[in-house]
């Protein structure tokens, strides 16, 4: 083997993918994350033009959430085909911001169960003590947005807004379109900490968050040729 042969051979050694985040080196964050150990269960539906892009956030939930199931793809006849087990709709709740304006709902809390209308229904406490699982939509606004509207069965689940009081990580290297938008990893640690009331559960997502973030923003990734940037105006819902 010459000296050119060997240096490629490093090459693709060194950019081989994790076999936990699916990451390549250069992205990936494993030595910044703990896996954690959670009651709820997390049911992630991701579009299938997600896999790959270089701000995505799916590969730190699969690392930091051992439990989590990823399903990819348009859609699915119904939760437990999505989940791959059998379980109760009523049980499940799923995040989607949709039409609903953040600012206007009351300040003293983080998650809420919304009605049709985007309102909050009342006692609140009671209806998040039913939720056995959450889905996140991950993707682009209108990914996202096709994602709910394919899946029919999501509408039988309680509908959930997460109203932060932080601003994304992700501010540093993309414009959000409107206030209350948040990574997928982001709205997935702010439901598990509203729901299990532990204190370890941001900080745990912070961590690989940030690192990914200051790579991203020192180290750009290639854009595939015809393919927008990701911080361009192709919108990250969460």
């Amino acid at each position: 083997m010459d000296r050119s042969e060997a240096d490629s051979s490093d090459s693709e050694q060194a950019e081989k993918p994790c076999s936990r985040c699916e990451r390549t080196p250069r992205y990936c964050v494993c030595a910044f994350t703990q896996p954690l150990q959670v009651k709820t269960k997390v049911l992630v539906l991701q579009h299938p033009q997600e896999p790959g892009v270089d701000i995505g956030t799916v590969p730190i939930i699969r690392s930091l959430l051992p439990s989590a199931v990823i399903r990819t793809g348009l859609s699915w006849p119904n939760l437990r085909k999505a989940l791959g087990e059998e379980t109760s709709a009523q049980s499940w709740g799923v995040l989607y911001l949709g039409s609903v304006h953040v600012e206007e709902l009351p300040k003293d809390r983080k998650l809420f169960v919304v009605d049709k209308k985007g309102l909050p229904v009342p006692n609140q406490d009671a209806e998040l003590k039913k939720l056995q699982g959450v889905v996140l939509l991950d993707g682009t606004w209108s990914q996202a947005k096709t994602l709910w509207w394919r899946n029919a069965w999501l509408l039988k689940l309680r509908r959930l807004v997460v109203n932060s009081q932080t601003r994304s990580l992700y501010d540093r290297i993309r414009k959000e379109p409107r206030k209350g938008c948040l990574s997928t990893l982001e709205t997935a640690g702010e439901v598990l900490e509203a729901l299990e009331r532990r204190e370890d559960i941001i900080p745990a997502i912070t961590k690989p968050l940030q690192e990914l973030v200051t790579r991203l923003s020192k180290n750009p990734k290639p854009q595939a040729r015809g393919r927008r940037s990701s911080t361009g105006h192709r919108w990250r819902r969460r």
